[in-house]
Formats: structure tokens, C-alpha cells, sequence
């Protein structure tokens, strides 16, 4: 029989209440703990859930085989710090920190310590992304991919700009599928300090164009995925999970040419993003074989160096 895995969740605020939820379904998971600074609402969910609260992390992480992040970035440092002392299983939200420096820390904390650190670029995960990646295997050249990410400011979010906040995702996906990157290119808008909407031209050693947009200024919530390729031009919906491919046919008739395109929609299997993704994290927890190409802190600090070099030439602007 497979061995249930006990996990602990550091951070109950609204993506932290999703991963309990997950967490809850799964058969094979023991939920040891949840834990928040804000004791009330902490006890409140716990009791929603009927899971422990962690009043001595320390003596509590001993018992676990991974730990869930969930907390504001500026705190995943100092937890991921803490929980390596107990733990080699961890998850950690997107962004992996909330800087180079400390993210470069947690690289080498990782190494000396043979951590398996996964972060959540839970996009990765997205049906509709999993879909695209197998169209993409089949077509011809890719040309350029725009990438667009657009949310109405949130009081929620108030330590991160627009780029760690919601392009850096974007930039995850577009080192993911075109690899690594030679050229940046960047603009943007700073309201009070904080840049809220930016754009990036991001060119790849192979040649092949990422043009990102991430706004928080924006009256509309967008994900949305364009792909040029030399035979096809692709939609793909991130948030209704559609994908769409374009194809040029053409006809000579009485030596006119008539140009037509033909749209055809490509199913998407209905699944939800973070389950996959948790899945995937109880397999490493579990030492199971792990069949996808999980984020971990390479990827993390990869998308916090272009994050950064975007934000270092938009401030210099």
C-alpha cells in the first residue's frame, strides 16, 4: 500500500486556504499541521477543516516529510531557512524570495542541504499550457509569443510590483518554452514607487521573440498566450482553458488567389492546475517517480534574474 505523507501548511490566507482544500481531497496525505500568524483566523480554518494548529513549529516540523509555503514573499526566506532544518521537502509559492540575493542564498542553502525545493509557477500546470506544449511539438518554427497578464490592483497584494507579482509567472513559461534569454527590452508605468504595468521584449538564444505585458492597472483580468509560428498562429485562453489554432489555406481560382483561414478549436481535459501541481509535490514528498518537469529553485532564480534586469532598466526609464 502506498504510505500516506504527513504534510504541514505555513500560511492560511486565500491561495493558502486553495492548497488546504486540495490537500484535504487526497487520500494519501495526512495534513499535520496548519500554521499562520494570525492565531483567530488560523484556529477558525482549522476547525472548518478539522486539522491541528501548530502552536511549536520547531517540534512539529520534526514529524513532517514536506511543508507547504503560502505566506508573503517577503517571509520566504526566513521560512524555508527554517523549515530546512527539519525538512527536505519543500513547496514554496511564487516568487521564491523576495530578492536575487536571498534567492541566490536559498540555492546554495539547497545544494549543501540536498533540498528538493519546488515553487509554484502553478501556470506550468494549467490544462490549457499542457495542451499548447503538445501542439507546439508538432508544429513548425515558432516565430514570437506574446504573453499578456492583466488583474485590477489588489489590496492583497502590497510588498511586490506588478512583475513579481504577476509577470514573473509569464517569464517562468517563457524561459519553459523557449529557453534561455540574450536581450531584454523593457518600459513601464511607476505609480507610488511601484511599477504596475510593464512590458518586456525578451530575445532567446534561439532566436525566437517573448513579448510580455503584465498590468495591474487594467479594467480587465487577462491570460492570454499568442503563438507565431511559420505555419500556424495560436490562441490560447488561460483562464477559460481554450486553445485555438489558425491556419492559412489557399485556392487558385482562374489564376485569382483567395486566402481563407481555418480555425480549429483543440480540446482542453478539464483538471484543476493546483491539484496537478500538488500531486506532483506529495510524489517528491513520497519518493515516488515524478513524471512532469517540476519548477524548483533553478527556475525560481532564473525568472527572479530576468525579473530583476526588467525592473532595473523600467526604473532607470
Amino acid at each position: 500500500m502506498d504510505r500516506i505523507a504527513k504534510i504541514a501548511l505555513l500560511g492560511i490566507g486565500k491561495m493558502g486556504q486553495n492548497h488546504l482544500r486540495i490537500l484535504s481531497m487526497l487520500k494519501d496525505v495526512d495534513i499535520a499541521f496548519i500554521y499562520d500568524i494570525n492565531e483567530e483566523a488560523c484556529k477558525e480554518i482549522a476547525k472548518k477543516f478539522n486539522v491541528k494548529v501548530s502552536k511549536d513549529l520547531d517540534s512539529d516540523l520534526a514529524q513532517c516529510d514536506g511543508v507547504i509555503i503560502v505566506t508573503p514573499t517577503f517571509t520566504h526566506f526566513d521560512y524555508i531557512n527554517k523549515v530546512s532544518d527539519y525538512v527536505k521537502n519543500i513547496f514554496v509559492e511564487k516568487p521564491l524570495t523576495n530578492t536575487l540575493e536571498s534567492s541566490q542564498i536559498i540555492l546554495d542553502l539547497a545544494k549543501q542541504k540536498r533540498l528538493n525545493i519546488q515553487v509554484g509557477f502553478i501556470e506550468r500546470y494549467n490544462p490549457a499550457i499542457i495542451t499548447l506544449k503538445n501542439i507546439l511539438q508538432n508544429t513548425h518554427k515558432i516565430i514570437n509569443i506574446d504573453l499578456i497578464r492583466t488583474n485590477k490592483m489588489s489590496n492583497r497584494i502590497t510588498d511586490v510590483d506588478v512583475i513579481i507579482d504577476l509577470m514573473i509567472h509569464d517569464i517562468d513559461l517563457a524561459l519553459n518554452l523557449n529557453g534561455e534569454i540574450e536581450e531584454i527590452y523593457s518600459q513601464g508605468v511607476i505609480i507610488n514607487g511601484m511599477i504596475e504595468y510593464a512590458r518586456a521584449v525578451l530575445t532567446h538564444k534561439n532566436g525566437i521573440f517573448s513579448n510580455i505585458v503584465a498590468s495591474r492597472i487594467t479594467e480587465k483580468r487577462i491570460r492570454q498566450i499568442s503563438i507565431t509560428t511559420d505555419s500556424e498562429y495560436i490562441d490560447c485562453n488561460l483562464l477559460s482553458k481554450e486553445v485555438f489554432v489558425n491556419k492559412q489555406s489557399v485556392e487558385q481560382r482562374f489564376g485569382n488567389v483567395s486566402i481563407s483561414s481555418n480555425t480549429e478549436t483543440i480540446e482542453v481535459r478539464a483538471q484543476e492546475s493546483l491539484l496537478l501541481e500538488l500531486i506532483d509535490f506529495i510524489n517528491l514528498c513520497k519518493g515516488n517517480e515524478v513524471k512532469n518537469n517540476i519548477p524548483n529553485q533553478y527556475d525560481g532564480m532564473m525568472a527572479m534574474k530576468i525579473a530583476y534586469k526588467i525592473q532595473e532598466q523600467i526604473h532607470k526609464k
